[in-house]
């Protein structure tokens, strides 16, 4: 085999080489067929090999493909933001390349805020253990994935201060609702220790992805944290790259619980894979004091505001909604879920099923040698044997010991395709099963 030049996420190992995808499959040089039961990265929001999308970028790309954001607009970007306008109510959006550079912009922004309004001690972010924003300074900074961390711990700040709404093995020994959310409670205890004054704001994810595996809090834990930070005067930024564009059932996750962000950050689902693109979307709220004094918002990347991912992004949301895609989001996820509960009854090893509408995610409890992330790569390395690709999660009170995998499959999934899920997930599981008994 000739030698590769390229970087992949473990040096030296082998890839299969993907030839081409087509709905919820890829498909591989050889032949080799993978459902992609997680959207690659919680990303492919719509299958692989469509071509209204295609066609957009084709179309766009015809027009031109490149302008610098402080030369030009472009109407893709400005119809694109109009749109999340009308699907969410915020009346600015900020486009980037990534959610890590969303999450990013949003912190800028909250910080510019504060100053902006005449309170430049307002510095300090607050964030959560068991999360996960990006893998850019800022972004993994706020994040509490102890893996992720370490090796930059000497340079990224210290942001993570209060414990997750983590039912399953709640940190402080507790049970809901006899615990008076605890976890959110905590909040306004460290803000009183580090003084409001000092606090620009609190950042967490809806749903908590790659550093917990689709945990879900209690139902009325967003409306808790959300009247603290009000209380406090400390901005609420909401992380929704994975969790937003429709992913849980509505266009944002924290609809589900009635509550909403000063500052939301989308990525991932919002072009569904077909480019690269992200955005902060921020509150007239937040805004006000900006637009009233620099007018400028310090951040800003060459490719923001691309028109040809703009244009992508734009053909993605409006497929979604003439689709009426996010309408049968949730009796898909009961139909998936309870497949997936029916693995739980017949695997010891599964301990929990989780999660919101299309973002699920399974929780082990690893038998014989192994256990947290090598289970959970044993786990994604059986799916692949079977035809099936899984999202590895860390999960565990700690972020180190515990296993869990996110199962996310494109929204515009058939009940006959998450049936296959359900099939190509029991054989993975045979798999581990056997080889734990012959280990």
């Amino acid at each position: 085999m000739p030698h590769s030049h390229l970087i992949k996420p473990f040096i030296g190992e082998h890839y299969p080489m993907i030839d081409y995808g087509k709905g919820v499959y890829l498909y591989d040089q050889s032949g080799q067929e993978y459902l992609d039961a997680c959207s690659g990265a919680v990303t492919a929001n719509l299958g692989h090999g469509m071509e209204e999308i295609i066609q957009s970028i084709v179309d766009q790309g015809s027009k031109v493909a490149f302008v610098y954001r402080s030369q030009f607009s472009n109407q893709p970007a400005e119809d694109l933001a109009a749109f999340l306008h009308e699907k969410t109510g915020y009346h600015w959006s900020f486009f980037v390349n990534s959610g890590s550079e969303a999450v990013e912009t949003a912190i800028k922004i909250a910080l510019q805020h504060w100053q902006e309004k005449g309170k430049p001690a307002k510095r300090r972010i607050l964030s959560r253990w068991l999360s996960y924003h990006g893998i850019t300074f800022g972004a993994l900074s706020a994040s509490g994935h102890p893996v992720r961390r370490e090796r930059f711990d000497s340079v990224i700040g210290d942001w993570p201060a209060i414990e997750p709404p983590y039912c399953l093995s709640c940190p402080f020994g507790k049970s809901y609702p006899s615990c008076d959310l605890a976890c959110a409670e905590q909040l306004e205890v460290m803000i009183s220790r580090i003084g409001a004054e000092n606090i620009a704001a609190f950042i967490s994810e809806p749903i908590i992805g790659a550093a917990g595996g689709a945990i879900s809090p209690p139902d009325d834990y967003y409306s808790r944290i959300k009247e603290i930070c009000e209380r406090n005067d400390v901005l609420f930024i909401s992380d929704e790259v994975m969790s937003g564009c429709g992913r849980t059932g509505t266009f944002l996750a924290l609809e589900q619980w009635g509550v909403k962000a000063d500052i939301v950050a989308v990525g991932k689902g919002l072009s569904a894979g077909y480019a690269p693109i992200a955005a902060a979307l921020i509150s007239d709220r937040v805004m006000e004091p900006i637009v009233n004094g620099t007018r400028i918002i310090m951040s800003g990347h060459t490719y923001s505001g691309n028109p040809l991912s703009s244009a992508a992004a734009l053909a993605v949301l409006k497929l979604i909604d003439s689709e009426k895609i996010i309408e049968g989001i949730e009796s898909k996820s009961i139909y998936l879920r309870n497949l997936l509960v029916k693995l739980m009854n017949e695997f010891s090893f599964v301990r929990e099923v989780r999660g919101k509408g299309l973002l699920l995610g399974i929780e082990f409890t690893p038998s014989g040698i192994e256990s947290g992330g090598a289970f959970t790569s044993s786990v994604v390395a059986a799916g692949v044997e079977s035809g099936i690709l899984l999202y590895p999660a860390a999960s565990g009170i700690d972020g180190r010991k515990g296993s869990a995998i996110i199962i996310a499959p494109p929204l515009n999934s058939s009940k006959r395709e998450l049936e296959e899920v359900y099939k190509r997930l029991r054989s993975t599981f045979q798999m581990i099963e056997m080889r734990s008994k012959e280990g």
